[in-house]
Protein backbone atom coordinates (compact mmCIF):
# COMPACT_ATOMS: atom_id res chain seq x y z
CA UNK A 1 0.00 0.00 0.00
CA UNK A 2 1.50 3.34 -0.86
CA UNK A 3 2.49 6.16 1.57
CA UNK A 4 1.60 10.08 0.42
CA UNK A 5 3.17 12.97 2.35
CA UNK A 6 1.48 16.35 1.54
CA UNK A 7 3.18 19.78 3.24
CA UNK A 8 6.95 17.72 3.86
CA UNK A 9 9.17 19.59 5.97
CA UNK A 10 12.82 18.70 7.47
CA UNK A 11 10.80 17.11 10.93
CA UNK A 12 8.13 16.32 9.63
CA UNK A 13 4.64 16.04 7.28
CA UNK A 14 1.65 17.81 7.65
CA UNK A 15 -0.57 14.86 6.31
CA UNK A 16 0.53 11.85 6.03
CA UNK A 17 -1.82 9.18 3.73
CA UNK A 18 -1.59 5.42 4.11
CA UNK A 19 -4.74 3.82 1.89
CA UNK A 20 -7.54 5.41 3.69
CA UNK A 21 -6.40 6.57 6.47
CA UNK A 22 -5.32 10.23 6.86
CA UNK A 23 -2.43 11.02 9.89
CA UNK A 24 -2.61 15.03 10.67
CA UNK A 25 0.72 16.10 12.90
CA UNK A 26 -0.32 17.68 15.92
CA UNK A 27 -2.00 21.28 15.32
CA UNK A 28 -1.59 24.28 18.07
CA UNK A 29 -3.11 27.56 18.06
CA UNK A 30 -1.26 31.12 18.29
CA UNK A 31 0.70 31.35 21.50
CA UNK A 32 -0.54 33.58 24.07
CA UNK A 33 -4.31 32.85 23.46
CA UNK A 34 -6.70 31.57 25.28
CA UNK A 35 -7.23 28.05 25.40
CA UNK A 36 -10.68 28.37 24.07
CA UNK A 37 -8.97 30.87 20.72
CA UNK A 38 -6.02 28.18 20.05
CA UNK A 39 -8.97 25.45 20.32
CA UNK A 40 -10.49 26.81 17.64
CA UNK A 41 -7.65 28.13 15.34
CA UNK A 42 -6.75 24.29 15.99
CA UNK A 43 -10.26 22.72 14.78
CA UNK A 44 -9.76 25.01 11.74
CA UNK A 45 -6.66 24.27 11.10
CA UNK A 46 -8.08 20.49 11.51
CA UNK A 47 -10.98 21.26 9.27
CA UNK A 48 -8.06 22.62 6.45
CA UNK A 49 -5.85 19.44 6.34
CA UNK A 50 -8.48 17.10 5.98
CA UNK A 51 -10.05 18.71 3.27
CA UNK A 52 -6.79 18.96 1.42
CA UNK A 53 -6.64 15.25 2.11
CA UNK A 54 -9.84 14.04 0.60
CA UNK A 55 -12.07 14.28 4.58
CA UNK A 56 -13.77 15.88 6.68
CA UNK A 57 -14.48 16.09 10.52
CA UNK A 58 -17.36 13.46 9.84
CA UNK A 59 -14.75 11.17 9.28
CA UNK A 60 -12.31 11.50 12.07
CA UNK A 61 -11.62 8.29 13.65
CA UNK A 62 -9.49 9.46 16.32
CA UNK A 63 -8.06 12.71 18.21
CA UNK A 64 -5.39 13.25 21.07
CA UNK A 65 -5.80 16.33 22.71
CA UNK A 66 -2.53 17.85 25.28
CA UNK A 67 -3.29 20.34 27.30
CA UNK A 68 -0.77 21.85 29.07
CA UNK A 69 -3.02 22.34 32.34
CA UNK A 70 -5.76 20.01 32.77
CA UNK A 71 -7.72 22.77 34.56
CA UNK A 72 -8.32 24.31 30.93
CA UNK A 73 -10.58 20.64 30.23
CA UNK A 74 -13.70 22.51 30.80
CA UNK A 75 -13.00 25.67 28.59
CA UNK A 76 -11.45 23.30 25.64
CA UNK A 77 -14.29 21.15 25.96
CA UNK A 78 -16.81 23.98 25.27
CA UNK A 79 -15.42 24.76 21.90
CA UNK A 80 -14.72 20.71 21.18
CA UNK A 81 -18.42 20.13 21.70
CA UNK A 82 -19.74 22.85 19.27
CA UNK A 83 -17.29 21.99 16.82
CA UNK A 84 -17.87 18.12 17.00
CA UNK A 85 -20.62 16.83 14.40
CA UNK A 86 -23.69 14.77 16.70
CA UNK A 87 -23.04 11.45 16.31
CA UNK A 88 -19.19 11.67 14.87
CA UNK A 89 -17.01 12.21 17.65
CA UNK A 90 -14.10 10.12 17.36
CA UNK A 91 -12.36 7.82 19.74
CA UNK A 92 -10.43 10.66 21.92
CA UNK A 93 -7.82 10.67 24.49
CA UNK A 94 -6.99 13.48 26.45
CA UNK A 95 -3.68 14.42 29.06
CA UNK A 96 -1.36 17.00 30.49
CA UNK A 97 1.81 17.40 29.07
CA UNK A 98 4.54 20.23 28.72
CA UNK A 99 3.61 21.34 25.36
CA UNK A 100 6.82 22.72 23.05
CA UNK A 101 6.64 26.27 24.11
CA UNK A 102 4.80 27.69 27.42
CA UNK A 103 2.65 30.03 25.52
CA UNK A 104 0.69 27.06 24.08
CA UNK A 105 -2.05 25.63 25.72
CA UNK A 106 -3.49 23.01 23.65
CA UNK A 107 -1.97 20.48 20.71
CA UNK A 108 -4.10 18.19 18.72
CA UNK A 109 -3.34 15.02 16.91
CA UNK A 110 -6.12 13.51 14.19
CA UNK A 111 -6.81 10.60 12.77
CA UNK A 112 -9.16 10.03 9.85
CA UNK A 113 -10.59 8.09 6.70
CA UNK A 114 -10.90 9.36 3.57
CA UNK A 115 -14.29 10.59 2.54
Amino acid sequence: MSIERLEVGQRMSKIVIHGETIYLCGQVGTAGDSVADQTRTILQKVEDLLAQAGSDKYHMLQCVIWLADMADFAEMNAVWDAWVPEGHAPARACGEAKLARPELKVEMIVTAAKA
